[in-house]
């Protein structure tokens, strides 16, 4: 599936106000926010996004497809995740691409998908 039909699905089952609320806080926070918060909100809409598809998956294909590329990411296949991800901040109208002090280019996409990977460590435990 292109991209474009990932965050098609993703806006299909969280819904269009939903989807609508997100990119507008994407678009809003982003120009000025630090990567580090940017990339936790982004991977918070994504564990929304995937317990919603849980909960309609019976009866909604696109749900389901939605439930597979997240247990895809798990098995190490990052790509759709990131897609979506990037998709997001694309149709919130921000750059999800950034360069550091040292001249390193990275993505608040990808690092999205790192925390949402990451969402229940809890190191200190």
């Amino acid at each position: 599936m292109n991209k474009r039909g990932v965050a098609e699905m993703i806006k299909e089952v969280v819904g269009s106000k939903t989807y609508s609320v997100w990119t507008d806080m994407l678009k809003r926070l982003v120009p000025g926010g630090r990567t580090h918060r940017l990339s936790i909100i982004a991977a918070g809409m994504l564990q929304v996004a995937y317990e919603i598809a849980g909960e309609k998956e019976g009866s909604n294909t696109k749900a389901k497809k939605l439930v597979e590329v997240v247990e895809n990411t798990f098995e190490g296949d990052e790509e759709e995740l990131t897609g979506l991800a990037e998709e997001l901040f694309r149709d919130a109208g921000v750059n999800f691409r950034r360069t550091n002090r040292q001249g390193q280019g990275y993505s608040i996409a990808e690092d999205a998908v790192q925390q949402y990977l990451h969402w229940d460590d809890m190191p200190w435990e």
